[in-house]
């Protein structure tokens, strides 16, 4: 599950990267591909315990201090061994409990799907699931069939099933009623927005069909097979699905915070719990990524067969082959001449990666139990210099392409992600998302929201035809385009890919357009007691009949109800609070949009009121045109409003 900051950051992948959020625990930065053969490049660092030790304790306790974080956990398995493993820091910031790899429990997010998926993948080697099946055939409730393929296991599997972004209900604090899984799954059915198998867009939601159908096919809730066919043989005592925590595991469990520098966070329910509701030690991890790495098996248990796992971790659906494709549940992430797969989690305190190197027999892991500062992604730092210092690498050189200043001006433009909100309310979110690609005059792209470590813009430089490389770097983007002939940005995560939107989507255009109406209709209220205060110091009495005097008054109440509508519905969105999107904010976001409503209404009597001022003599001609500017806002206003859905009761978000 990845949130990223906050459930709304899902939609700001959008709603930019609340797309986010929660599920993935993947940022839309490319992550790193090779292509070029590895060259060593700095000095070699050989991967002992000692080594690793020495870099970690002076890496990792600094990352804490300079992004405000309470505590982490860090494990490197190697050769079907635990290499290093340490907690930093404190799971009780009050109570100054230090964390403990084998006593602190973590909540790894969507690395939970990784075991929804190895049970999904038991079940298929017993021939009791299908891979290609229709999935409807397995539930007992039914999803619509929007495009003539069904989706399947498959699609779910690589994040291609097409389903917008699900967000109602994910997470819950604490305390909160839980629904069972098929309640969950039956009432927040999320809109089809892709054919299945064409376009990637992380999903939450299939994830928790997955695990209901393990339910299904089994016969036993999701959280009692997976304790029994994955925890038990692999001897992981302390980890679980349960929500809320047994009793014996409840005092393990390591608070979660925003800022170290601020107070612990109630436990964090999911609903979708095979999406993202584990919680376990880091120790516990380690049996289940040596037991992956050797093809099922750790010591005497046999979770999948070798064959099983060599299909799950091998390349399944990839737009471009030269960028990282999705495996069977883990993904690529291919860096420094070797290819990786993993996996990672965010909830909303939590922050996790999980990355495997098969050709190395190595493993990788790592939890933060704070969300910090946000100014950079902890893990991805730790994990890039990790692989740079026992596996140094430098991409060849390429030759700059005789068409890449063409190629650049062409794949200019605005882009939105896949992962997103459509058919409800949250569409509005992509007004504040989506990226920007900018073509510089000698053949390179400028991404605004793709940034280094140090925060400045990255450059790319083409090195095949629509395929860039970071300069001085070596991730890879591309764009390619769809079956309809739109373009499209690939970063190089292949769970999520950008459409480049029309200038009626572009966010440029929207915010420049809401800003600006919002403005005017500020300006129109600012400008009455102002204009009053004036009026009364230089004894200037405005002469206008009763008519005008209500024409006046309902165009400035009319603005004031627009004004209160969108910082309303601002607010609402923007909440701290894990039950911001919840069911029990329904009745909330209803009453805001009735104010929409009501300011709707308000501005067909504010348009009257306009065209009345026009044939009014008594109106003077500023007035008369400030009057137009209102009129043109209102208009924009009222477009924006439709447009984007903010208006739409659907509630299943």
């Amino acid at each position: 599950m990845t949130l990223k900051k906050h459930p709304a950051f899902l939609c700001l992948l959008p709603l930019t990267l609340l797309l986010g959020g929660f599920a993935a625990g993947q940022s839309t930065k490319p992550a790193a591909s090779a292509s070029p053969a590895p060259q060593e490049a700095g000095v070699f660092h050989e991967m002992t315990a000692a080594d690793v030790e020495a870099f970690l304790d002076g890496f990792v306790p600094m990352q804490l201090q300079r992004e405000n974080i309470a505590g982490a956990v860090v494990l490197v398995v190697k050769d079907g061994k635990i290499l290093f493993t340490r907690g930093y820091g404190f799971s009780d910031v009050e109570k100054r409990i230090v964390v403990s790899t084998d006593a602190t429990l973590f909540r790894p997010g969507s690395i939970s799907k990784l075991f929804t998926w190895t049970a999904v993948m038991q079940l298929v080697e017993q021939g009791k699931l299908d891979l290609d099946k229709d999935i409807n055939t397995y539930l007992d409730f039914k999803l619509p069939n929007t495009y003539p393929q069904p989706i399947t296991l498959r699609h779910l599997m690589t994040h291609t099933p097409g389903f917008e972004e699900q967000i109602k209900d994910l997470i819950k604090p604490e305390g909160a009623p839980v629904e069972s899984l098929r309640q969950h799954l039956v009432q927040h059915v999320p809109e089809r927005i892709f054919a299945p198998g064409t376009t990637p867009a992380y999903s939450n939601y299939g994830a928790g069909l997955a695990g209901y159908i393990v339910e299904r096919v089994s016969g036993k809730p999701f959280d009692d097979y997976v304790k029994e066919n994955i925890f038990q043989p692999l001897g992981m005592a302390h980890s679980t699905f349960a929500q809320p925590l047994p009793a014996e595991l409840k005092p393990l469990m390591s608070g979660g915070y925003n800022v170290a520098s601020g107070k612990a966070k109630p436990f964090e329910i999911i609903d979708e719990a095979p999406a993202g509701a584990l919680s376990a030690t880091a120790d516990d991890i380690s049996r289940f990524m040596i037991a992956h790495l050797q093809d099922g098996k750790l010591d005497n248990a046999q979770i999948l067969k070798p064959e099983t796992a060599q299909m799950m971790h091998a390349r399944q659906f990839g737009l471009v082959p030269a960028l990282n494709a999705m495996c069977l549940g883990f993904y690529e992430e291919t860096r420094n001449g070797h290819r990786i797969i993993g996996h990672g989690g965010d909830t909303i305190y939590f922050h996790s990666d999980l990355h495997l190197i098969p050709d190395a027999q190595i493993g990788f892991f790592v939890s933060y139990n704070s969300g910090g500062k946000h100014e950079i992604s902890p893990r991805s730092a730790l994990w890039t210099h990790f692989m740079d210092r026992y596996f140094p690498y430098t991409p060849a050189a390429a030759q700059k392409l005789a068409t890449a200043a063409e190629d650049a001006k062409s794949v200019a433009g605005r882009y939105l992600t896949t992962r997103r909100s459509q058919g409800n309310f949250l569409r509005g979110a992509a007004v504040l998302g989506g990226v920007k690609v900018t073509a510089e005059p000698d053949g390179a792209l400028k991404i605004d929201q793709f940034k280094d470590y140090s925060g400045e813009v990255r450059k790319w430089q083409e090195i095949a035809p629509r395929l860039y490389r970071a300069e001085n770097g070596q991730d890879l983007l591309a764009f390619r385009s769809d079956e309809k002939g739109r373009l499209q940005l690939l970063p190089n995560f292949p769970a999520a890919a950008f459409q480049r939107v029309t200038f009626l989507q572009d966010a440029g255009f929207n915010q420049a357009l809401i800003v600006t109406c919002l403005m005017i209709m500020g300006l129109t209220l600012l400008f009455w007691p102002v204009g009053a205060v004036i009026r009364d110091h230089y004894h200037i009495r405005m002469e206008m009949d009763d008519s005008t005097r209500q024409g006046r008054l309902w165009i400035r109440l009319a603005c004031a109800l627009n004004l209160i509508f969108i910082l309303s519905l601002i607010i609402v969105v923007f909440g701290d609070d894990p039950a911001t999107f919840s069911t029990k904010r329904d009745w909330l976001i209803h009453t805001v949009q009735g104010i929409g409503v009501l300011a709707m209404l308000g501005n067909i009597v504010l348009l009257m009121g306009v065209f009345r001022s026009f044939g009014d003599h008594a109106v003077w001609w500023w007035a008369k045109f400030w009057n137009l500017l209102v009129m043109l806002s209102t208009i924009g206003f009222v477009w924006f409003v439709i447009y984007w859905n903010m208006l739409d009761f659907n509630l299943n978000y």
